[in-house]
């Protein structure tokens, strides 16, 4: 049986020519058209691992086509995903050089102050605080995890709010 009757190109033998035959071309193409900076050389790798997996369905006279167009669509698919990336980068610089320094300290000292008025808790006091705003338990869950009542569970919160209203003015 000759090559050009066969319907598919799942052989390794007849998969190891084509890929002898077309690589080095594909790679250049790629490289002529997209430069290296988008890695040339694994979108060609990519689009023959593609043309393995789908080797039952490509004829042996449409795998060089297959190739060159599968790998052509891997580069605009990155090139495309590189200007989000781009446009992305600058919206962070953009909204990141904005913030004033000034407010950058200030969220400093608050964040401070803040860990210090959550140390000077009660032991109980933090536990079930931490537990309800940082987890966001419920207090009947917390009760539950603590072994306690729902009542006490809410004196504790509550008892912890009122003291960190105490020690930090801006709450």
């Amino acid at each position: 049986m000759s090559k050009s009757l066969k319907e598919h190109i799942c052989e390794e033998q007849l998969f190891a020519s084509i890929f002898r035959k077309y690589s080095k071309d594909l790679h250049d193409f790629l490289f002529y058209k997209f430069g290296n900076q988008l890695n040339p050389q694994d979108k060609m790798q990519e689009a023959f691992v593609k043309l393995w997996e789908n080797c039952r369905k490509v004829p042996p006279n449409k795998a060089k086509s297959f190739l060159f167009t599968t790998a052509n669509n891997l580069m605009l698919n990155e090139f495309a995903h590189q200007k989000v990336v781009l446009k992305h980068q600058k919206t962070i610089t953009k909204h990141s050089t904005n913030i004033n320094p000034e407010f950058l300290l200030q969220e400093k000292e608050y964040k401070e102050k803040l860990e210090n008025a959550i140390a000077n808790l009660t032991e109980a006091q933090r536990v079930a605080f931490l537990m309800n705003r940082v987890e966001g338990k419920r207090f009947k869950e917390i009760a539950a995890l603590l072994d306690i009542s729902t009542k006490a569970v809410e004196k504790r919160i509550y008892g912890a709010l009122k003291k960190l209203r105490q020690d930090i003015e801006e709450l």
